[in-house]
């Protein structure tokens, strides 16, 4: 649904404001579009957009996994010191989440960015001579620039998401801890006072 939003983004990023071809607003790209490539026109791309919903499944899939190997570390140093597991216990460090936030979100990217260089290339307007297809572009971007050439403005894309996803998987984390211990020791009292 949001495609055509980015499809205007991407050519309004790689047009030159006084251009004759450049969209002078949102409104103005999306009716230029339809006119001129047809309602299909909007969804260029879409299907590498699909590709993209896998960056977010393998980052969940490597913090979790990051996750229970941190909690299993934590509960093993407990148990040779011999400390109980409770509630206050159930918590890894604000550090730790960064850092796991961190490492997962650049796996996901290591595995995923190339389709967000396809996809910007095949929807650039002015490119779209040199890069008319899937195919024809990963194969232009291989033989032009390597594996280098999928990972362009890789570095910005990093300094735009890893805050966000840093300040999310912390806040998360704290905000879940948090109403889980309440929980039990909601549940604790109420233990208490029935007996």
């Amino acid at each position: 649904m949001t495609n055509p939003l980015w499809l205007v983004r991407v050519r309004m990023f790689t047009t030159r404001a006084d251009s004759p071809t450049a969209y002078r607003s949102l409104w103005d790209g999306l009716s230029t579009i339809v006119r001129t490539e047809g309602a299909l026109g909007l969804f260029r791309g879409t299907s590498l957009a699909l590709v993209g919903v896998s960056n977010g499944a393998i980052q969940f899939v490597a913090y979790e996994k990051m996750k229970k190997w941190g909690f299993d570390r934590k509960k093993r140093h407990y148990q040779k010191t011999g400390q109980e597991w409770n509630t206050d216990a159930d918590k890894l460090s604000n550090t730790a989440y960064t850092f796991m936030s961190i490492t997962s979100k650049l796996a996901a990217l290591a595995l995923t960015y190339p389709y967000q260089v396809v996809r910007s290339r095949i929807q650039d307007n002015a490119a779209a001579a040199q890069f008319p297809t899937i195919p024809a572009t990963v194969k232009r971007t291989w033989a032009q620039e390597g594996l280098r050439g999928f990972y362009r403005g890789l570095g910005t894309n990093l300094v735009r998401v890893l805050p966000g996803t840093c300040v999310t998987f912390v806040v998360y984390e704290n905000l879940a801890w948090l109403l889980r211990s309440t929980a039990e020791k909601r549940e604790a009292r109420r233990r208490n006072m029935e007996e």
